[in-house]
């Protein structure tokens, strides 16, 4: 073999050993990063990242991350910005004993994103759904299907002053809600926005009734 093939296989050689390093350290880094940051809204148990070459962490891209979690408090901005920072990942899981996003506190939350697709759900007792609410303000589950879920409302809701149906659901990718009714049916409350985030449906099931509780969903992707 001349000169020029060892140094061919020097180089081959380095090149191997340096992609093996990277594939055996880089998912560690990368998994320490995304602890630190989801770490700040609260307890993080386990951290996993997976990419085929680990390499091309080095540009943002992953194949894989799944974050078991504790409980996690942060505002709807904060978890907009979160799924946005993992807009280069294909495949995300989370789950959470809790979650409290602004006023909304779920309990066996669970988040997944495939490509740019997001769906999201979680129980919520009917004390939490209260605590949600303003003072004076109920709410009781009428329908859910066609990615829109009906309620009725009580006590000033919308600014009417008697029980009205209202309905929740995706509008040019806000969630919003509106009341049912021929006089009211223009009013809109904006529940969750935001430029990433293009909400795409909402469901709601009772999923126990002693105690009381809900299984809420909602569907969205990445923009």
């Amino acid at each position: 073999m001349g000169r020029a093939g060892v140094i061919g296989v020097g180089v081959a050689g380095a090149l191997v050993l340096v992609l093996a390093l990277a594939q055996l350290f880089l998912p560690g880094i990368a998994a320490s990063r995304v602890s630190s940051r989801v770490g700040r809204y609260g307890k993080v148990e386990s951290v996993s990242v997976k990419a085929w070459p680990a390499v091309k962490l080095l540009w943002g891209s992953v194949d894989s991350v799944r974050v078991k979690a504790g409980s996690l408090k942060l505002s709807p901005g904060q978890a907009a910005a979160l799924l946005w920072e993992a807009r280069g990942t294909d495949r995300v899981d989370v789950t959470a004993a809790s979650v409290q996003v602004g006023p909304l506190r779920l309990t066996e939350a669970s988040l997944s994103k495939r490509g740019s697709a997001l769906s999201a759900q979680g129980l919520m007792s009917e004390a939490a759904v209260s605590a949600a609410l303003p003072p004076g303000i109920g709410v009781q589950l009428v329908r859910s299907e066609g990615g829109e879920v009906e309620v009725r409302a009580s006590g000033g809701l919308f600014g009417v002053g008697a029980s009205v149906a209202a309905v929740a659901g995706p509008r040019e990718g806000k969630l919003v809600a509106h009341p049912l009714g021929f006089l009211v049916q223009g009013l809109q409350l904006t529940l969750f926005t935001d430029p990433h985030v293009y909400v795409t449906g909402v469901g709601a099931s009772v999923a126990s009734e002693r105690p009381l509780t809900y299984r809420l969903s909602m569907s969205a992707s990445l923009r």
